[in-house]
Formats: C-alpha cells, sequence, structure tokens
C-alpha cells in the first residue's frame, strides 16, 4: 500500500496546510469583507466548495452560488471587451 504522501505531486501541500493557508488568509482580510470577496481570494488555492464553505462558516450551496456569479460576471467582461 503506498503512502499518501508519495501519491502527492512535488510541492503539493496536504489537505491540512492548504485549509490553514485559507484560514490565514481568509483571516487578513477586513472584518466585513463580503462572501464574495472571500470567495475569490480562496478560489486562487484550488479548494473545493465544501472546504470555502468551512472556511468562510458558510454553507455549501452559498459557495456554489457565488462561484456562479463570479464565472458569469467574468464571461460578462470578456464578452464586453
Amino acid at each position: 500500500m503506498k503512502s499518501a504522501t508519495k501519491d502527492r505531486e512535488p510541492g503539493e501541500h496536504p489537505d491540512s496546510v492548504r485549509l490553514m493557508l485559507a484560514y490565514l488568509c481568509v483571516a487578513t482580510l477586513d472584518k466585513e469583507a463580503s462572501l464574495i470577496t472571500k470567495v475569490e481570494v480562496l478560489n486562487r488555492f484550488g479548494l473545493s466548495n465544501l472546504e470555502i464553505a468551512t472556511v468562510c462558516g458558510s454553507t455549501v450551496q452559498s459557495i456554489k452560488n457565488v462561484r456562479s456569479g463570479l464565472r458569469k460576471s467574468k464571461v460578462g467582461k470578456k464578452n464586453a471587451d
């Protein structure tokens, strides 16, 4: 049986480290930062909806809705150019 650490790509962090970094990034934001702002920041970590919901203290469906809105606004900006 292979060790979980051997299955990771070089430079890939274990989930606990990624989540800890995500918590730290959200902690540095303004206390009144919106969920949209938090999701924009956490999207850069490649976290799942469940992981982002855990960090933000929100529901998975709320995260899905925000991500969908962010994708739609990004597509709208590309079409406007």
